[in-house]
């Protein structure tokens, strides 16, 4: 699935139309661009500066402490 370059609404709608529960992202504008309320998906935008593997993946530990408290129609930062 290639979502790359996809805007924030017709990524919200395609993540609806699709059944996604979550949306994980490091866009931190999507956040204040859309109202989540009109979205039944949990959005969890990891709060890093770049987009390398590397550094996504020490939020994972974070992400997992966290992700069972997360709810629909939110955004939640998650840092590490």
């Amino acid at each position: 699935m290639n979502l790359s370059g996809v805007k924030n609404g017709k990524l919200m709608t395609y993540c609806v139309e699709n059944n996604f529960d979550m949306l994980l992202t490091i866009d931190k504008n999507l956040m204040y661009q859309q109202n989540l309320d009109q979205y039944p998906v949990t959005i969890a935008l990891l709060n890093c500066f770049t987009s390398k593997i590397e550094e996504l993946i020490t939020f994972l530990p974070s992400f997992k402490l966290q992700v069972d408290k997360l709810e629909k129609h939110q955004a939640y930062i998650i840092d590490k």
